[in-house]
């Protein structure tokens, strides 16, 4: 065998045709990924080499057919096959030392493409912030695809004397084998075989991304191996032979058997650098327990996507197949264009029906050579199961003016896995566990808590809480007790109950406004308000708990607008938005999961939270004002008129403010050596500390509240519908509960962190040119060495 092999890469390499191929190969190669600006990896933007193995497929297409097409066909138009079966040689060992020839002259096509490393590597912003680990993942990928297409060629070319013929039989067959099954799929009568899990593109994009998986290594040795029988098939029936044989049948029972065992037993190896491709075991055994069939619809589809969005694009789906790799198939995935083909008319029904659906439509601004053009998206996906969906946010919105555009996407990317599987898990969960709000204090009404009961009702069983009337045998069977907006106080035996929840591990989660003043009343009295402090009687026990929330008011220059009439023309008031300094938005800075990577957080006369040294009480700072604030004591007499004043920055330059904690551990019951208050109806016993449990305490009820029409209907929670901006109000509320409510630990998924690699865009503006021509002629200039310095070597051998 190796006497073949050896044979054949001296022939082959002997060839002029041979340089001429592999140089065409990476001339055009080099033309797609350095020059051609929808493939580009320098319009792409991000240092890595993605586009070189999503191209290279469709090269190698016509690259192993022209390795490959002489290897058997000219060995029989010559007459010299037949002189190979007279030497102590097995057909198997011909065959093998031919394939395995063609294996190394496809890698010795490769070799140069590592210039194309070079080039990343040294263009990364900082230098070298290239993933090596995904890169060699991803070349393990390349060189399976090109030993299947190698045995593929070497099929085709046993199969005709003709050169030209057996070129054309294998470029067919490998477009088949890695596009045909694909397209097979998508014929409505076919769809349910799963027919695409034939096809090479499915297990090729598996390992390209730098994930070797062992039911795609598989694949590709079966593939390999039943077209190398082939070949030895076609070869023993032109010899006359009889070749199905014991062996046979055997070889094709060992590659079914593995073919099956790899679909029940597999194993993955992550190559990249952060392992973003690992799935967490919390949400593997969230799709290992999908009860039934649950459908993900994205909606994030189109053409002339820039790079960023064809990064997410290309993130969602490997979120998803990763995830449907541990379903046992029961979690299915397609994306759409939801405005392709449609009218205008349809185009505005289709809007209103993906409104309906929580799905709201983005406007992307997408460079082409006339300049910028708009471009609609919906960067969203529907999570379905039976007559329920969930809505799934894709791309942060850019409240978060701190963070580049880049950085807010490769938030949303590292955010994907916890979105789907929160949505799957919350979607197919039975028993839900119970959130209470509380009421009977003037708490926030059904309608202004509409949106924030409704997001929560998809995983929770979520209602109202009198802890009056309610017994506390039915209170401590409460996950998680809200406390939203109280404006009259709590009376002792209320807050005994509280108290005895929270002993007996209840957890807790505090919005309360200290100061009573609503932009509402402001307007409704001439501008004027005086803002005064509510007598909640809630002081002592946060106090015991390891807080004070502060009678005082926070104005902060980083705020939101709201609407102001600033004159009349013609009879129509003028509306102008001017930020109100007592709207607060909070730009979470912390790595804690419930806040990470959250846009900003809205809100409305929020108040400080002073921190107190408690026992065995662990204290996470979650929100914080701005370093522009400045603290008001109350009363305080607040005023419409001071929009018409520009803020002094260095009036507002202050330490930022505490106004979101959490607090984790073994509380000191506030009803601790004291009697049993009276009017209470049952009899608890009184624990006097608790056992591990969390609370949160937020200095502003407003968080919770969203805003309601003119018509009476309420708006998404985070929604300012004055300047259509959404902020994170909601998905801080949904982390709450996932990491207050919910034990399975589903809210770690949120500290992933995948690193954010950018080639270097100033110089690429000034040096492009020459990273084209690098890429271009380098490449072909190697195998032009090559070439020369291996003639050479031949005529000292053959001079003499």
């Amino acid at each position: 065998m190796f006497s073949i092999l050896k044979k054949e890469i001296t022939t082959y390499l002997s060839s002029l045709v041979a340089y001429i191929t592999i140089g065409v190969f990476l001339l055009v190669l080099g033309l797609f990924l350095w020059v051609f600006p929808d493939t580009s990896i320098l319009a792409y933007g991000y240092a890595g080499l993605d586009s070189l193995f999503s191209t290279a497929p469709y090269l190698f297409m016509f690259l192993v057919p022209a390795i490959t097409m002489r290897s058997l066909a000219e060995e029989r138009r010559e007459g010299t096959f037949e002189l190979l079966l007279t030497r102590p040689l097995t057909d198997i060992q011909i065959v093998l030392g031919k394939y395995f020839a063609g294996v190394i002259i496809v890698l010795f096509a490769l070799v140069p493409t590592l210039v194309y490393y070079f080039s990343v590597h040294t263009l990364g912003t900082p230098q070298g912030n290239i993933d090596t680990g995904a890169v060699i993942g991803s070349y393990i990928g390349l060189f399976l695809l090109g030993s299947s297409f190698a045995a593929i060629g070497l099929f085709a070319s046993s199969v005709s004397k003709n050169q030209v013929i057996a070129f054309t039989i294998a470029v067919f067959l490998c477009f088949f084998f890695y596009s045909g099954f694909d397209s097979l799929s998508s014929i409505l009568s076919l769809q349910n075989l799963g027919l695409q899990s034939l096809g090479i593109t499915e297990h090729y994009q598996s390992i390209s991304r730098g994930v070797l998986d062992t039911r795609d290594l598989i694949y590709f040795i079966v593939l390999a191996t039943l077209f190398i029988w082939l070949t030895l098939f076609v070869l023993n029936r032109q010899a006359g032979k009889k070749f199905i044989n014991t062996v046979f049948l055997s070889t094709l029972g060992i590659m079914l058997f593995l073919s099956l065992l790899s679909g029940k037993l597999f194993t993955r190896f992550d190559f990249t650098k952060e392992k973003r491709f690992t799935i967490a075991p919390i949400s593997r055994k969230v799709m290992d327990d999908l009860p039934q069939t649950v459908n993900v619809t994205v909606y994030l589809q189109g053409d002339n996507f820039p790079g960023g969005m064809k990064r997410l694009q290309t993130s969602v789906k490997d979120m998803l197949a990763d995830l449907q790799a541990y379903s046992h198939s029961r979690l299915q995935f397609e994306f759409t264009d939801p405005l392709k083909g449609l009218s205008n008319d349809q185009q505005k029904q289709a809007y209103e029906d993906l409104a309906s659906k929580g799905i709201e439509a983005q406007n992307l601004s997408v460079k082409t050579d006339d300049g910028v053009s708009q471009k609609i998206i919906f960067p969203f996906a529907l999570v379905a199961f039976g007559d329920k969906s969930i809505p799934v946010k894709l791309l942060q919105s850019q409240s978060n003016m701190n963070l580049s555009p880049d950085e807010i996407l490769n938030n949303s990317i590292q955010n994907l896995e916890y979105a789907f599987t929160s949505a799957i898990k919350k979607i197919t969960s039975g028993g839900k566990q119970r959130i209470g709000f509380t009421e009977g204090h003037n708490e926030l009404s059904d309608l202004q808590l509409n949106d924030a009961m409704r997001a929560l009702s998809d995983g929770y069983l979520v209602g109202r809480i009198n802890l009056n009337s309610i017994p506390f045998d039915s209170l401590a069977k409460v996950s998680m007790l809200v406390i939203a907006k109280p404006d009259k106080a709590f009376n002792e035996p209320e807050k005994f109950k509280l108290d005895q929840y929270i002993m007996r591990g209840g957890r807790v989660l505090w919005a309360i406004d200290q100061v009573s003043a609503e932009l509402d009343s402001l307007r409704g009295h001439g501008g004027e308000q005086l803002a005064f402090n509510k007598q909640l009687n809630l002081d002592d026990q946060l106090f015991r708990y390891g807080v004070r929330i502060n009678y005082d008011l926070i104005a902060d220059m980083n705020c939101s607008p709201i609407p102001v009439t600033t004159g009349n023309a013609g009879g129509q008031a003028q509306i102008q938005m001017l930020p109100w300094l007592y709207n607060p938005v909070y730009l979470p800075l912390s790595k804690h999961p419930i806040v990470k990577n959250l846009d900003g957080i809205t809100s409305q006369f929020a108040s400080t939270i002073d921190l107190l040294n408690t026992k065995n009480i662990a204290k996470t700072i979650l929100l914080t004002s701005s370093p522009y604030n400045k603290k008001l004591s109350t009363p305080h007499m607040l005023s419409l008129q001071a929009l018409e004043d520009e803020p002094k920055p260095k009036d507002f330059q202050s330490a930022p403010k505490i106004t979101g904690v959490l607090l984790e551990g073994n509380f000191v019951s506030d009803f601790r050596n004291r009697p049993l208050p009276e009017g209470l109806n049952e009899k608890v016993t009184i624990i006097p500390q608790s056992k591990p449990t969390k609370m949160i305490v937020i200095s502003d009820g407003d968080i919770l509240r969203n805003q309601v029409g003119a018509d009476g209907s309420p708006y998404p929670l985070g929604y300012d519908h004055y300047t259509q901006q959404s902020y994170g109000n909601k998905n801080l509320l949904l982390n709450i509960a996932d990491y207050m409510a919910d034990d399975s630990g589903l809210i770690s998924l949120r500290s992933k962190e995948i690193q954010i690699r950018l080639l270097n865009r100033a110089r690429i503006r000034e040096e492009k040119l020459f990273w084209q021509l690098l890429n271009n002629i380098a490449p072909i200039g190697i195998v032009l060495i090559f070439a020369i310095f291996q003639h050479y070597i031949r005529r000292r051998k053959y001079a003499h």
